[in-house]
């Protein structure tokens, strides 16, 4: 039976579901899959939001025979196929799926530190207090080590910093808790299952160490790769093809060092090695260019600034990380742990003098403030080649598909930017929402430009009036933080329903309260943009404040445009505005996410009808409903 027999009227699924509704795009999606399974080939296939695309990549893939990689966007992807759809498909195919989950190492319990750490003097500081039962006791109890499974303690927590896996802290075969560890479990689980579900961080990450000098990998060989919001690739990629450095981590090491030293009876000899090493990573971190006060983002490094005045501080930091490397080697006999101890410095060594000397020909360097600390960090310019090279060389099927992808109706630019100049196959797949009757897009033209100083205060009242429109349940979408804390003091007071604001909460825990509440109204940047899903009527307003042009400062943009413009290209209408319409795409793709969903998406940038850039983007998003007046919206929305 072929995947588009199994998706049909009379197929497997329809008869396990009561309700199921074949769709003519999921259709043609799962037959264009099958195409490319079977000849090893490239496929590109847009599917709009309603298709079904999950299912239509997922069938054809345990149909074919081989081992397959599906990699997602976001960890909640990857939960949500091994929870709900794997699941869904064994009811109908009467029979278990040979499927195995892979995340990166950060989310799994490492039980070498985790029993360092509650044996050592910080698990009886009572710094962690209560969080430390509930720790040990999901850890008696465990069979993953997943910490999706651990609710209570939030993404972000110094605890689990403590105890968690990593590239960098795992010892390997020689490690006592080897046979009993989680990652080593989930490494041999995917070993055997024919469908292996990651993310796309776990892929690249893979990716790159295939190609390294030692030619390791982390998932087992495959036979084709199916990577669901492929929007997200270029970005991901550059990081991984990247080097970078944080203060952060160098303060992990400390805290490593100290912990396996003193329990080595190394601690005070080493104490003046690591007090060193602390006093330099300051130094060094301190005599980096910073932010403007109130800026985020990156600020670029030339390459002179290593012969400069960081200089002296670089070499200060790498002689100090030399002593410690030094130091464990010469005891080696304690074990493991102080053996990893010397991989680890020698490898930050190694990392901080590739970005020291990067910044030359094909990649930028740049340093960035985040939270309390500092990152420093190379990114190659152009993506493109190391794909084409790396990735698309390799014969093997390759599928690339998302609700956004196209561009103006083509897939040009997504292909430009991911290295694709060969001949492939290309989707582009309608949703099956009726937009223009569950949907209006009003794009106000009596706003003033949103770069002038008056933007702030109109847009605030459209805001509150189409929120007391809707009665709440409204994202409002903001291009920077600065905008969305402006926009939420001066609204926050007119509005009678639940507010919220990105960075008040949690992110999952502020997701489940406007659920919940129904009438709820959120200010949110781009954490929200993509990847959340709120269908039904809890959402019925999206209002997006300014187009999400990329950020023209960061110097990785700045070096792209530069690079355009030596080619002859205009950077603005080949890179700037394609990439922004992409966003807008996955901004307005949050309203509607099923058939009986209605409601409207207000975009408050009035260059998107004054500018003639904004035809592309208007013929990028879904034909919804136009607004220009606020009484016209009303109209719809009183239907």
């Amino acid at each position: 039976m072929s995947a588009a027999q199994f998706l049909g009227p009379d197929g497997a699924l329809a008869k396990a579901l009561p309700g199921y509704e074949a769709r003519p795009s999921q259709l043609r999606m799962a037959g264009a899959v099958e195409a490319a399974l079977a000849h090893d080939g490239v496929l590109l296939a847009e599917a709009g939001t309603g298709t079904g695309k999950t299912l239509a990549y997922l069938v054809p893939a345990l149909a074919s025979g081989r081992k397959v990689v599906v990699s997602t966007g976001t960890r909640a992807l990857q939960d949500q196929i091994m929870d709900h759809d794997l699941p869904l498909l064994e009811r109908a195919l009467g029979k278990t799926v040979d499927a195995a989950c892979m995340k990166g190492l950060s989310n799994y319990l490492c039980l070498r530190r985790y029993h360092a750490f509650m044996q050592g003097a910080a698990a009886g500081s009572g710094k962690y207090g209560p969080k430390l039962d509930v720790l040990s006791a999901w850890q008696e109890r465990t069979e993953s080590g997943d910490r999706a499974e651990l609710e209570s303690v939030p993404e972000g927590s110094p605890l689990w910093a403590e105890v968690h896996s990593g590239s960098d802290t795992r010892v390997g075969s020689k490690c006592q808790y080897y046979d009993a560890c989680y990652v080593t479990r989930m490494r041999n689980r995917a070993r055997e299952a024919s469908l292996v579900v990651v993310n796309h961080h776990l892929f690249f990450a893979d990716l790159a160490l295939r190609e390294g000098a030692f030619a390791a990998s982390v998932i087992p060989d495959y036979e084709a790769v199916v990577f669901d919001e492929a929007h997200l690739l270029e970005d991901i990629a550059t990081d991984f093809f990247g080097v970078s450095v944080s203060s952060a981590k160098l303060e992990t090491l400390v805290r490593d060092a100290e912990r396996v030293l003193s329990a080595s009876s190394l601690l005070l000899t080493s104490r003046p090695v690591l007090d060193n090493l602390i006093a330099a990573a300051g130094a060094f971190f301190a005599a980096l260019p910073r932010p403007a006060a109130g800026e985020g983002g990156r600020v670029p490094l030339p390459p002179e600034t290593f012969t400069g005045r960081v200089e002296a501080p670089l070499f200060g930091l790498d002689a100090a990380l030399e002593a410690l490397s030094e130091l464990c080697k010469g005891h080696l006999e304690e074990g493991q742990g102080v053996a990893q101890l010397a991989r680890r410095g020698q490898a930050l060594r190694d990392d901080i003098m590739a970005v020291a000397e990067g910044g030359r020909g094909q990649d930028v360097t740049w340093t960035a403030q985040r939270g309390r600390g500092v990152v420093i960090g190379t990114s190659p310019i152009d993506i493109g080649p190391v794909l084409g090279e790396r990735l698309f060389a390799r014969s093997q099927a390759t599928i690339l598909t998302s609700a956004t992808l196209s561009t103006g109706g083509n897939f040009d630019f997504i292909k430009s930017r991911l290295g694709i100049d060969f001949e492939i196959d290309e989707e582009l797949l309608p949703s099956p929402f009726d937009y223009d009757a569950q949907a209006a897009m009003y794009l106000p033209e009596d706003l003033p430009d949103p770069r002038t100083e008056g933007f702030v205060e109109r847009a605030a009242e459209q805001i509150v009036a189409l929120c007391r429109l809707t009665g709440g349940g409204a994202f409002v979408l903001c291009t920077s933080l600065r905008a969305m804390r402006a926009l939420c003091k001066r609204c926050r007071p007119q509005l009678h329903t639940p507010v919220y604001m990105q960075g008040e909460a949690p992110h999952a825990s502020i997701l489940d309260r406007f659920r919940r509440d129904g009438d709820a109204v959120l200010f949110a940047t781009a954490t929200f943009w993509q990847g959340v899903d709120v269908p039904g009527d809890a959402l019925r307003l999206v209002v997006i404040d300014k187009l999400p042009f990329d950020v023209p400062s960061d110097p990785l943009v700045q070096a792209r445009c530069r690079r355009l413009q030596a080619e002859g290209q205009a950077p603005f209408v080949k890179y700037l505005v394609p990439a922004a319409a992409l966003t807008l795409k996955q901004g307005f793709g949050r309203l509607i996410r099923k058939r009986t969903d209605r409601g409207v998406v207000a975009i408050l940038d009035r260059r998107l009808t004054a500018k003639g850039y904004g035809k592309l983007f208007l013929r990028s998003l879904p034909a919804a409903r136009r607004c220009r007046t606020f009484d016209e919206v009303e109209a719809f929305w009183k239907e």
